[in-house]
């Protein structure tokens, strides 16, 4: 048998949304189970999301912390955003937070890993590119308002934050999911072979 996540859909007798969002939601469902019963099942409604792993010449990923309320915590992050407009273009998407939160452009842009961030209880899909030849963005830096205002920006080695998410210092998703994919893909195949930033993406369909 492949090992491969295949999509499934499970009959819904009934939707509810009791939460309504500016870019979020919740909804509840009321599910068939395989043996018959019903259950409901409460999840969050997320438009999706893109994060950058922007690798420089010298093996180093730009990185930015940022204090998220949900968790109480300072979190070193990949630059990311959401997908604001339905069927935006995902690559689109990251070359603009790119440059928005860390004033960055890329030359080579691949896809890394896509990701959903918590099947259980969210539909969020997340694709995380990485992005290789480094360089300023040209024109005005971005202005940093709300919680981004006292965002630290920084370039670390990759061993560096390997070491931290193993050691249960570093808890982003993307963050994490990221620099172990590409610890992964280096010791593979290669970056070359990682696909093409614009490959088809299920989970967030999108135009070219």
């Amino acid at each position: 048998m492949a090992v491969k996540d295949t999509p499934e859909e499970w009959q819904v007798t009934g939707t509810r949304t009791p939460f309504e969002g500016k870019k979020t939601g919740v909804r509840s469902d009321d599910v068939v189970m395989p043996d018959g019963s019903t259950a409901t099942r409460d999840y969050q409604v997320h438009p999706g999301s893109v994060a950058v792993l922007a690798l420089d010449d010298e093996g180093r990923v730009l990185v930015l912390r940022q204090y998220r309320h949900p968790v109480r915590h300072k979190l070193w992050e990949l630059p990311a955003g959401l997908l604001d407009v339905p069927g935006e273009n995902p690559l689109h998407a990251a070359q603009r937070e790119l440059y928005e939160e860390a004033h960055v452009k890329a030359e080579d842009w691949r896809v890394l890993v896509d990701l959903y961030t918590s099947p259980g209880g969210s539909d969020e899909a997340v694709r995380v590119f990485l992005a290789q030849g480094l360089s300023a963005a040209e024109g005005e830096r971005f202005e940093a308002v709300g919680e981004e205002a006292d965002m630290e920006l920084a370039r670390v080695p990759v061993g560096d934050l390997v070491r931290g998410a193993l050691a249960g210092e570093l808890h982003n998703t993307c963050l994490v999911a990221g620099v172990l994919a590409l610890t992964a893909a280096r010791a593979g195949d290669g970056l070359d072979a990682l696909r093409p930033a614009e490959a088809p993406w299920p989970a967030r369909p999108f135009e070219a």
